[in-house]
């Protein structure tokens, strides 16, 4: 064995005796979720908890002193904590299908690989399935940097009984997915919203002529991977799932398209020291009252993240607005400023409190 075999070997036996010592205290660390388990099971608490989430991984974030980068700590300790839930009781995530879409990448992305999840085909049937507790938590679109306001969230907010209790960003990257290369391809699958976003590459690359509509990038994925002539634009998740290989990677026009996710459940999250409050409001019918409403916001110095309008449809031209504020509706003095802005409101709903997400997944 030469030098260079044996100072290897040396190397990768302690890197063997680290990983005995990690396993076992992840084991301890699990024994210790088990107990927790059955202390929330008499109690008749709910397993997933918005708010502790967010302590741990800021927790653990502070204490990486590296080199590995934070990102990786949080992304280890995201799948460390859907082990855990698994170990107190299995929850069920209903998410916007198919199976490889950008809901479903970014509910694994969230909740780790090891929870139940349920594909579903609307954004309705998600609220429906955690309104009527046949899933523990939903996972639906609110706003894309591309593409704005997701209405059919906003217009289930208003009527359905669930709680919004979370948040996660999505960084949106396209890939051309196919069997072949890129120069057999003579048909490119998508659906119409994902070639907009890749107009672009797709005509530098003479694609555009080749374009041809279907429901759902999972869909797309799912065709070309019958076909080695045709390909898929779509999502790494949806290329894992069906087999293909990326022939282009980040075809998108806008390299930081995100989306933004609310997480749907039915109980509350406690306050973190850096959390949102989602609002829905109907404006006084009187001039100047969306003014009002937004100056006393100001005057009491709460920040909005985020202000979308849509047809109250009670009424012919009347506007409900959708507002994301920083503060938790139980703590600071955000309970105190919605008390004074409800005067001008005809209506006001608070949808949730949760933790701020800072980082994009």
């Amino acid at each position: 064995m030469s030098d260079l075999e044996k100072q290897l070997d040396a190397l990768r036996t302690k890197i063997d005796d680290v990983d005995a010592k990690i396993v076992a205290l992840l084991n301890e660390r699990a024994k210790v979720v088990l107990d927790i388990g059955k202390v929330k099971d008499a109690d008749g608490s709910c397993t997933y908890v918005p708010n502790r989430e967010s302590q741990v991984l800021d927790r653990v974030s502070k204490l990486n002193a590296g080199p590995l980068p934070e990102q990786t700590i949080r992304a280890i300790y995201r799948e460390l904590m859907s082990g855990s839930l698994v170990l107190e009781q299995p929850p069920r995530i209903a998410y916007l299908g198919p199976p490889g879409s950008f809901s479903h990448m970014a509910a694994k992305r969230k909740f780790g690989s090891t929870v139940e999840y349920e594909a579903l085909q609307s954004i309705t049937a998600v609220f429906d399935e955690v309104e009527r507790k046949r899933a523990d938590l939903g996972l639906v679109p609110i706003e894309n940097t591309t593409g704005g306001g997701v209405t059919d969230t906003l217009d289930a907010l208003v009527d359905r009984q669930v709680i919004v209790c979370g948040e996660l960003n999505l960084g949106v990257h396209l890939h051309l997915l196919g069997k072949g290369s890129i120069d057999q391809v003579e048909t490119v699958y998508s659906k119409p919203e994902a070639f907009a976003q890749c107009r672009a590459w797709l005509t530098e690359t003479g694609l555009i002529d080749k374009m041809q509509g279907v429901a759902s990038t999972s869909k797309a994925a799912e065709m070309a991977a019958t076909d080695p002539t045709a390909a898929g634009i779509g999502s790494e998740l949806a290329g894992d799932i069906y087999g293909l290989h990326r022939l282009a990677d980040s075809i998108e026009d806008n390299p930081n398209n995100i989306t933004r996710f609310l997480v749907l459940g039915q109980t509350p999250a406690k306050p973190t020291g850096d959390d949102k409050t989602a609002l829905y409001f109907h404006a006084a019918d009187r001039p100047g009252a969306l003014v009002e409403v937004l100056g006393m916001f100001r005057q009491l110095k709460i920040n909005m993240t985020f202000i979308q309008s849509r047809p109250a449809r009670r009424k012919g031209f009347e506007y409900a607005f959708f507002v994301d504020v920083e503060g938790h509706r139980d703590h600071g003095h955000l309970p105190d400023a919605l008390e004074h802005v409800v005067q001008f409101c005809n209506n006001l709903k608070i949808l949730g409190s949760f933790p701020h997400a800072r980082e994009v997944l």
